[in-house]
């Protein structure tokens, strides 16, 4: 890697907790990083969810991870929700069909999500 590409990665200033605002009214999505072949989010929910009927099916894999609060993942193959709390990640292949059917209202849902082929 070329020491532009580095510059552009490396950010020490930069806190996955920081830059949040107090109140949010529908889910903030940024973008950490982004190649040709991967993207980081940082993703921040608070009590939103997949609106009703929605379902992501993404073209390339999802692994998330949650770092604050808790959410309720549910794929369209499984009758069950997969609750994921701080700490719990979860790797979402390519073609699964999946939605968030609630994030927690009492405090920001903060999730890190990568995607990539």
């Amino acid at each position: 890697m070329n020491d532009d590409v580095l510059k552009h990665i490396i950010k020490p200033e930069r806190n996955i907790f920081t830059g949040i605002p107090k109140e949010i009214d529908k889910e903030l999505f940024q973008e950490v990083l982004k190649s040709d072949h991967l993207k980081i989010e940082r993703i921040v929910s608070n009590g939103q969810c997949s609106p009703q009927g929605f379902w992501y099916d993404q073209k390339q894999n999802e692994w998330v991870l949650v770092l604050q609060g808790s959410a309720g993942m549910l794929f369209d193959n499984q009758d069950d929700i997969i609750v994921l709390k701080a700490g719990d990640y979860l790797f979402i292949p390519s073609g699964n069909k999946h939605r968030v059917e609630w994030t927690d209202s009492n405090i920001n849902t903060i999730w890190l999500a990568i995607f990539f082929d």
